[in-house]
């Protein structure tokens, strides 16, 4: 396809993708609040079943919330299913991981710098973590392992480890993090598919039937709805990452997402704690504490090497061969690569004017990150980069 039309349909694809984890995320935020807020009920509440109930206020009205501690005794006419937010989350999602990654494998995916693979390996490798990973996740659910939250998770998160650490050793470092994201998605949308919505089913025949329903179906739909909790705020940060190459492109990269994934998690720890009136404030500041910290230990050394003299100025046109050598041919008015029709994010880098305006660009993509040139498609060289380094050090100083 056309790539200006190739953008649009990604435009559109992202814009659903996003629109719909609000939906779902929010929901997620919104249900695991309201079902640790609730309070106990008057008697005449309990009587009818009523495990708690919520008082809100909220548009200009009130707001009556009970949760029964199995079902009524009458269902009522309209019951609304939450399922819809996961489903299309993860189609589109899904769509996505095609799209840009496995459409374009040879540049999103695959990353010579590490393993010679070919592009339907490259994507066969993408789609095996996703299956793999999901029936590993789901094996786990279904032992005792379960009843045992902390266990659990950091069982969890050891294998998420692994499995990023492996994945790096092949593919390109987007990639890596991408599908990392993609397959807890994958795991919290199927938590839906085959936990929660049938036990729901299940809840709602029993009733029908006039049957007393199974407790466990209503204890098996909470935890995996808790699992999805834990796991929106680090798959929103790989939503993001992206556009951050000091954590993707950083040696330690798997390392970072592991980090981050652990931070945002513990994050979450805070307000599901909040929501049960437990305040515990020192959840959430060594939350923050331990993510600047991820940063200050993360920040890479300027490249320096041996045959790059330091404290020799890097002239004008020196650095500007570098950059039309290794940057120009998609940060152009009119890209010659294969992927752009227009300059990634509007940046234009064929004149000394448009290098300085944009060094703190440069040195963060190129230079404290090799996340530019894109997966390093032009070659540039270590040397190149710390010429760069110093051109851009002087430029700071006024040279």
């Amino acid at each position: 396809m056309d790539p200006y039309w190739s953008e649009w349909v990604h435009l559109l694809a992202r814009f659903v993708h996003v629109v719909t984890a609000i939906a779902w995320i929010g929901a997620s935020f919104y249900f695991v609040w309201l079902d640790n807020a609730l309070a106990e009920p008057p008697q005449w509440k309990k009587d009818k079943g009523v495990k708690g109930d919520l008082w809100a206020i909220h548009g200009g009205g009130f707001y009556e919330v009970a949760k029964y501690r199995l079902a009524p005794e009458v269902l009522p006419t309209h019951l609304h299913w939450f399922k819809w937010e996961a489903y299309s989350t993860w189609l589109s999602g899904m769509f996505l991981l095609g799209w840009v990654y496995y459409l374009g494998a040879s540049s999103y995916m695959v990353d010579p710098a590490k393993a010679e693979l070919l592009p339907w390996q490259a994507v066969a490798l993408g789609v095996a973590t996703l299956v793999i990973g999901w029936l590993v996740y789901e094996g786990l659910c279904r032992t005792s392992l379960v009843n045992h939250g902390l266990a659990f998770g950091l069982v969890c998160l050891s294998l998420i480890a692994v499995v990023a650490y492996g994945l790096s050793l092949y593919l390109g470092d987007r990639a890596v993090y991408i599908h990392i994201g993609a397959l807890m998605g994958t795991c919290m949308a199927a938590n839906v598919f085959t936990t929660i919505m049938p036990s729901q089913r299940a809840l709602v025949a029993a009733v029908e039937q006039g049957q007393a329903p199974d407790p466990q179906l209503g204890i098996n739909a909470r935890r995996r709805s808790i699992h999805n909790n834990y796991a929106t705020l680090p798959v929103l940060f790989i939503m993001l990452s992206n556009h951050y190459p000091m954590t993707y492109g950083h040696a330690w990269g798997w390392l970072m997402l592991v980090a981050l994934i652990v931070i945002g998690a513990w994050a979450r720890h805070y307000f599901n704690l909040k929501n049960q009136g437990q305040n515990k404030p020192w959840v959430l500041v060594s939350a923050f504490i331990a993510f600047v910290l991820l940063a200050v230990v993360a920040k890479p050394e300027r490249p320096q090497l041996e045959n790059v003299q330091q404290g020799v100025a890097v002239t004008d046109a020196q650095a500007l061969a570098i950059v039309q050598q290794r940057c120009s041919s998609c940060h152009a008015a009119a890209p010659t690569d294969d992927m752009f029709t227009m300059a990634p994010l509007g940046y234009v880098l064929e004149t000394l004017d448009q290098m300085r305006a944009s060094v703190d660009r440069i040195e963060a993509r190129s230079i404290l990150s090799h996340d530019m040139p894109f997966m390093n498609k032009t070659g540039m060289t270590d040397e190149e980069r710390a010429l760069l380094a110093q051109w851009i050090a002087s430029v700071r100083a006024g040279g």
